[in-house]
């Protein structure tokens, strides 16, 4: 049966202060318990593991306290059962067989902290109150993560429903406007309709791109168990993407490697990954230039190359690049359109499906995005490399 007590009137009483003691020594287990009930702390005593266990299934204490030397049941033993019903539970090992192999093992196993016996009542409870203390901020960081996930679902709920179908509405009310009364319009009214129309477009695509984050970082989006050919969709995306004859004359191409084998992830996620990518290429680009998207197999992974001979990045903004909302600040770079968050996206998706994604570029001379992304079945995430000491980011 276990000894239970609460602590005196003139002590200040803690929420969530149960302290679980085991230990097979009855001189042992009452000294915790007198010690802790001093310090305000509620105490409960087993002399055995079973025992104790039983309890912390039942109660799901904040801190346990246990001996390594026990028969039936050893502190390792204890530890590794208790780990298997609770992760934030904190233990203290304490044992009059102290060694510092002992200590590491306890340490390894799951304790929070080591006490040699014989300890006197300041070092015990002078252990227990930073252990305590860990289990608070542990469970605060926990209440903050969830209070932080519910705020940005009911920010995506608000930003799809009261945002976005305003802006749908007021952009379709001006299509009309230009397809039945374009003639009509003075043409001062007709250029400020056009530009209105354009910053909705803009918006609209910023509205979308932060649903698309919002989706990546609660593990929405991206389908890690899905297999997509990337020779088919490469060639689709690039024929969709094509220019038209007169816009700049740019030329788009791919170069794939035969027999290339599926890779690990959702056509959908994936895609939006190249068509960023290739977009970007295009839109940096000089006219004439050349976007070449260059796909080759490379033990488990696939590599994909995005290679444009466009403006470039100058270096010093490279660190930046896949950065929230940072954008290329330069001459060339001013009057093209963009939301910063593309290539966001993009390193995001790429993570998310465990690859990586990597830049080179020099200004004036072009960009080149190298991408590798896991064969499909490959459950390792590579590390990640850069081909600079500071990863770049996305997003030109």
């Amino acid at each position: 049966m276990p000894v239970v007590s609460s602590g005196s009137q003139n002590t200040i009483p803690r929420k969530d202060n149960l302290v679980i003691v085991i230990d097979d020594d009855e001189i042992m287990r009452l000294s915790c318990q007198q010690i802790l009930v001093k310090a305000g702390y509620k105490v409960e005593t087993f002399g055995n593991g079973h025992e104790g266990i039983r309890r912390i299934r039942q109660a799901r204490p904040p801190l346990l306290v246990v001996d390594i030397k026990m028969p039936e049941l050893d502190g390792f033993e204890v530890i590794n059962l208790v780990r298997q019903i609770d992760l934030d539970l904190v233990i203290v090992v304490i044992t009059g067989y102290a060694t510092i192999e002992t200590a590491v093992d306890a340490m390894k196993a799951g304790a929070y902290d080591f006490l040699p016996k014989p300890f006197t009542p300041s070092e015990l409870r002078l252990i227990i109150d930073r252990g305590h203390e860990r289990w608070r901020l542990t469970k605060e960081t926990q209440r903050l993560r969830r209070e932080k996930k519910e705020v940005e679902h009911k920010f995506v709920t608000l930003v799809t429903h009261q945002l976005k179908a305003p802006l749908v509405a007021v952009k379709q009310y001006l299509d009309v406007l230009l397809y039945s009364f374009r003639d009509q319009l003075p043409e001062k009214g007709l250029e400020w309709v056009i530009r209105s129309q354009v910053r909705l477009g803009e918006m609209l695509t910023i509205i979308q791109d932060w649903l698309a984050l919002a989706k990546i970082d609660r593990g929405s989006f991206c389908d890690r168990s899905a297999t997509t050919d990337i020779a088919s969709l490469v060639t689709e995306i690039i024929g969709d993407q094509q220019q038209p004859p007169g816009s700049n004359d740019i030329m788009i191409k791919a170069e794939l490697a035969p027999n290339l084998p599926g890779v690990g992830g959702d056509s959908v996620s994936i895609g939006m990954v190249v068509s960023n990518l290739v977009s970007n290429a295009v839109k940096y680009n000089r006219p004439g230039g050349t976007v070449t998207v260059e796909v080759t197999p490379d033990q488990e992974f696939v590599n994909m190359k995005v290679k444009d001979t466009g403006i470039g990045i100058p270096e010093d903004q490279l660190p930046r690049i896949f950065e929230e909302f940072y954008r290329v600040r330069t001459q060339e770079t001013q009057d093209i359109p963009g939301t910063g968050l593309g290539l966001v996206i993009c390193k995001r998706v790429i993570t998310d499906l465990g690859g990586t994604i990597e830049i080179e570029s020099r200004a004036g001379e072009g960009t080149t995005f190298i991408v590798r992304l896991p064969v499909a079945g490959r459950k390792a995430v590579p590390e990640a490399r850069s081909l600079r000491e500071t990863t770049p980011g996305e997003n030109k």
